[in-house]
């Protein structure tokens, strides 16, 4: 009978196992990481994931993260609303805002279209951008989805969606590598590609 961990600790490292981009082998690593940490250290991370999912929600207008019904991008008067810059996540808002290029609001669709999936313009908030363009005043939608198969299959589709309703579609330029992620991106390259957003045809 070949042997195995004890219960509490294979139902750690199956729960690790089913986060993103942890295998087999990070999840054993980081389970007994865990395991030898006093217990304190051990309670302050269980307690910063309770607090996380207790007080962290979507923004009501834009759904990136946030404690309040309006993030703080959004509730920043400074802010451009007549340009939006439409990201898969929202940890994509963290990389564009560290280029200091980008001066206007964002809209998180919350993921990309990948038909492999089963995500479609339906699971994402698609609904609700096309309700923002309606409610405020937009002259330029910048979409600024990932430069992979997705992240490009995402962007075309809201182009067709958005350019019959008057608004500027443009997309970040070159500089990023295609089939990286944008939170991957150093913020010269980003701040180029953002400075040289194309209009989509």
């Amino acid at each position: 009978m070949p042997a195995s961990y004890a219960p509490a600790v294979q139902a750690l490292i199956d729960e690790l196992g089913r986060l993103p981009g942890i295998g087999p082998k990070s999840a054993q690593r980081i389970a007994f990481h865990l395991l030898k940490l006093p217990a304190q250290d051990a309670e302050r991370l269980a307690h910063a994931i309770r607090d996380a999912k207790a007080k962290v929600r979507f923004c009501e207008r834009c759904f990136n993260v946030s404690e309040l019904a309006l993030c703080a991008i959004c509730s920043d008067e400074r802010r451009d609303p007549s340009v939006i810059c439409v990201v898969e996540e929202a940890r994509d808002i963290v990389a564009l805002e560290k280029t200091g290029e980008f001066r206007g609001r964002y809209h998180v669709l919350l993921g990309a279209i990948s038909p492999i999936e089963g995500i479609g313009p339906e699971q994402l908030k698609v609904r609700e951008l096309l309700m923002r363009l309606g409610d405020e005043t937009v002259n330029e939608v910048i979409l600024c989805t990932n430069p992979n198969v997705e992240g490009e299959a995402t962007a075309m589709y809201l182009a067709r969606l958005l350019k019959p309703l008057g608004v500027s579609v443009t997309r970040l330029a070159s500089g990023l590598p295609v089939g990286g992620d944008l939170e991957y991106a150093d913020e010269l390259t980003l701040g180029r590609a953002l400075e040289g957003r194309r209009s989509m045809e």
